[in-house]
């Protein structure tokens, strides 16, 4: 049987987070020493968005957490085990971490992430007002701009398509000026509505 539905069935074709049904996906946990059955789990895309740190959290969402944390599951257990210190700052949350009991194991797997020594903000891709920026979107430039090893002057008001999102530097983002692909700050490009 594979992977996906094995899932399924033992989730019974519901986010094993949150309960939602639609367009779940298989999901392998972050540094997981195990098999893909013990390491994966099966959730919905607001789930995931979350615990990749892709969106702002949601705390009412996560309060069901309070049952899924004692699953049997051990990944379900180590992915509620760092939603809830993400969001130890919520009463409930530090309430159900004071009575969750992880084997050496799985604790040594959870801390892994390190979502136990962060404060659990997310920091995202942000354009001069602040409007979440992703990869696809369209930019405007708000400031001409000297392209360094270039004789590229990106001049203000230059619209940027199908841009790319940097992933470990959320001040940059990449895309293409006459061809070529550069890197611009977020501080100085504005979000082209659709």
């Amino acid at each position: 049987m594979k992977l996906d539905e094995l899932l399924k069935e033992r989730s019974g074709n519901a986010c094993e987070l949150c309960g939602a049904v639609n367009d779940l996906k298989v999901y392998e946990v972050a540094f997981a020493p195990g098999n893909a059955e013990e390491s994966s789990i099966y959730i919905c895309p607001k789930c995931q968005t979350q615990i990749d740190k892709k969106d702002v959290l949601d705390n009412k969402h996560w309060e069901l957490l309070s049952t899924t944390m004692w699953s049997e599951v051990p990944a379900i257990q180590v992915v509620s085990w760092r939603m809830l210190n993400r969001l130890r700052n919520e009463s409930w949350a530090a309430d159900n971490l004071d009575m969750m009991y992880l084997a050496d194991d799985l604790l040594n797997w959870a801390k892994a992430s390190g979502d136990h020594e962060s404060d659990g903000s997310v920091e995202l891709h942000r354009d001069v007002n602040g409007a979440l920026l992703q990869d696809g979107d369209t930019v405007v430039l708000t400031k001409s701009l000297d392209v360094k090893g270039s004789t590229l002057n990106a001049k203000m008001g230059t619209v940027v398509k199908n841009i790319r999102v940097v992933a470990d530097n959320t001040e940059q983002i990449e895309g293409k000026i006459e061809g070529q692909l550069i890197v611009i700050l977020t501080k100085y490009v504005r979000k082209q509505n659709a």
